[in-house]
């Protein structure tokens, strides 16, 4: 039996047992985020519906560049300080960014198509007008346009399995409290700074875990009314260097301490497991998180 430790908050983690060669822990959804546009703040709810394409508003709008691409962090980290607000259900789409005036826009589900790519997946996305445009041209000092998915929206991972509005990949990115306690205990070992949950930008995160990166075992687990599968280990880009509240980069950390124990035989760090929606349903903070399948250590 695993040695319960101490949560940052006070609160004492759950036993993880070891039955048969599995691990199950007493897991509780502890936050639940949605980010309405790609690379910019999230929005954290009590309780939220899962669709195919994950947590309702999810990267359902993104900024692109002339050539269509789309605009991230990596390339435009002041997207981080850009706050999306969703109101009237999906109907209007309030932005605020410092240095600028709030923006308020009539969300348009249908019209003008723009040519988009996120990396390399080629698509179409509903052009949200000029103000939008000269809005996010303005905040980010480089010519911008704002998309929404299309009514024809779709994507196929091929062999990853589910759908996405415009995430870089998968409809859930899911981690857990005690892999940042273990990550942050050795940021500070190496005489850095702890870094907040908000830098890897996940759509739920699991408290209860008593194990660092029991989400990498996770093939099939139930929370609230939704069913969640396996899809991938996250790859971290640079974007977890950028402070989340500035818009500005702010590493090394939190990319140099993970380099050094996660990372993968083939290149890249890994820090998150991304998951595709086998069962859309509601969920909530608080609601348990019942591992049913577990993959090999």
């Amino acid at each position: 039996m695993g040695r319960a430790k101490t949560l940052s908050g006070g609160a004492k983690r759950a036993f993880v047992v070891a039955v048969g060669g599995n691990l199950r822990g007493m897991g509780k959804i502890a936050r639940v985020t949605y980010y309405p546009v790609k690379g910019c703040g999230g929005t954290s709810v009590a309780a939220a519906e899962l669709g195919a394409a994950g947590v309702t508003h999810d990267r359902t709008f993104m900024a692109i560049g002339p050539d269509g691409a789309c605009r991230t962090q990596r390339g435009d980290p002041k997207l981080a300080a850009v706050r999306p607000e969703v109101l009237e259900g999906g109907a209007k789409l309030r932005l605020r960014a410092p240095g600028v005036e709030d923006l308020e826009l009539d969300v348009a589900f249908d019209g003008p198509r723009a040519e988009v790519a996120v990396f390399t997946w080629l698509g179409k996305g509903v052009d949200q007008g000029d103000p939008a445009a000269d809005w996010f041209s303005a905040v980010l000092g480089a010519p911008s346009r704002l998309v929404r998915v299309s009514p024809e929206h779709q994507r196929d991972f091929g062999a990853v399995p589910g759908t996405a509005g415009f995430a870089d990949s998968g409809a859930i990115l899911l981690l857990s409290l005690s892999s940042l306690d273990l990550l942050n205990e050795r940021i500070c070992s190496a005489g850095g700074e702890p870094v907040p949950m908000e830098r890897f930008r996940p759509n739920l995160v699991v408290s209860g875990w008593a194990e660092p990166h029991l989400e990498d075992r996770v093939r099939e687990l139930a929370a609230g009314g939704a069913r969640l599968g396996f899809a991938k280990l996250c790859v971290r880009c640079a974007v977890p260097m950028v402070d989340q509240e500035t818009g500005r980069r702010a590493g090394p950390e939190p990319i140099r301490s993970l380099a050094r124990y996660r990372r993968q035989p083939e290149g890249g760090v890994i820090f998150g497991m991304k998951a595709a929606v086998l069962e859309p349903g509601q969920l909530a903070v608080g609601d348990e998180v019942t591992v049913h399948s577990w993959g090999e250590e």
